[in-house]
């Protein structure tokens, strides 16, 4: 057989070599993350990462049940990026005192760090880092679905109220606002076992649709449904203070009108404003509040009205100041009832509430 020529070999290996390369370039993946960032596109994003698209204020995820109690996360969000994080709810009792107040503050860094609910539990704290995350992620999940109905649909904002604790269950609301008005209202928590479930079953849909009806938590209690009703409006109103002020959610954002937040009415005008909120009736007597709002904070409140006479003048002497100073820390009617006085404490929290409602009207 006769050799092949030497410049023969080399053109045919050289036509080899410029084939592989050919090939090796026709088989690049087209998902490869540089080549789409230099084609213009931004690359998918990691499952569970913060959601980008202009998300602002904040975001409750859903309460997380542990072997040691709920876990439940609060993110605030801006332009898409998690500013903070903190758990509103954590196990508590005993040990789980120490473990909460050692693990939750290093479980709150790692989200703002991660961006995301793929952080790592904290030693020692297993359960508690497993419904940190859980919690987390389902906040995620709700900024997102936020961020892509406020794109597509009129700029409507899904809001979950924190948990309303009451005698006979948990209570937390959810709402849907869109256009400033309260478009769908669903509780996501509510009693249940025995005869909670028919009480539930029969009370929820009515306050579901007192809510959307009203656009405010300023809605009459169901019948033989007390406990769940206050829970239920409780949850409320803290999902509509969540609303972020001049989103167009004038009404939803606050009761009759205006927020309930004291921080939000007049305008944010420095003028000082004195309210009277209606009286009350109470079992044991009428309770009226009467604050002062100064550059839109409360700067002072005070109990014109009280329950008096016999057990009550000792109630009202214990708990008033209390509940006075609890209004000018919160800056609205979120605030907790005093032990031993809970029909003054809701006296003057629906008194206070009223007034709250004038401010700025």
């Amino acid at each position: 057989m006769r050799k092949s020529h030497p410049v023969r070999r080399a053109v045919l290996a050289g036509a080899a070599t410029v084939s592989g390369i050919v090939l090796l370039l026709s088989l690049k993946p087209a998902s490869d993350p540089g080549s789409a960032q230099a084609a213009g596109q931004a690359p998918p994003a990691a499952a569970g990462q913060a959601p980008q698209g202009g998300v602002n204020g904040a975001v409750t995820g859903d309460a997380a049940q542990t072997q040691y109690g709920a876990v439940q996360v609060r993110l605030t969000m801006s332009n898409g990026k998690i500013t903070q994080a903190e758990a509103v709810q954590a196990p508590k009792g005993g040990r789980s005192d120490q473990i909460t107040a050692s693990s939750v503050p290093r479980l709150n860094q790692a989200a703002v760090a991660a961006q995301s609910a793929d952080i790592d539990a904290v030693s020692g704290a297993t359960y508690t880092s497993a419904g940190y995350k859980k919690s987390l992620q389902s906040a995620l999940d709700k900024a997102k679905a936020s961020a892509g109905g406020a794109q597509g649909s009129g700029n409507a904002q899904t809001l979950t109220g924190d948990v309303a604790q009451t005698q006979y269950g948990p209570v937390q609301v959810r709402i849907t606002v869109a256009g400033g008005k309260i478009t769908k209202a669903e509780a996501v928590q509510a009693p249940k076992g025995g005869r909670s479930d028919q009480i539930t079953s029969a009370s929820v849909p009515r306050l579901n649709q007192a809510a959307v009806a009203a656009g405010n938590a300023q809605i009459d209690a169901v019948s033989g449904a007390t406990y769940t009703s206050a829970g239920y409006k409780k949850s409320l109103q803290s999902a509509l203070d969540k609303a972020p002020a001049g989103g167009g959610s004038s009404q939803a954002a606050g009761s009759g009108g205006g927020s309930s937040q004291a921080a939000g009415s007049g305008g944010g005008q420095a003028q000082t404003q004195t309210l009277t909120g209606s009286v009350a009736q109470t079992q044991y007597g009428p309770v009226q509040v009467r604050i002062t709002v100064a550059g839109g904070k409360i700067t002072k409140a005070e109990a014109v009205q009280a329950p008096k006479g016999g057990r009550s003048d000792q109630i009202t002497s214990a708990s008033v100041p209390r509940l006075n100073q609890a209004a000018v820390a919160a800056g609205n009617a979120q605030i907790d009832a005093v032990s031993g006085a809970t029909y003054t404490s809701a006296g003057y929290k629906k008194s206070l509430q009223s007034a709250l409602d004038q401010a700025g009207g």
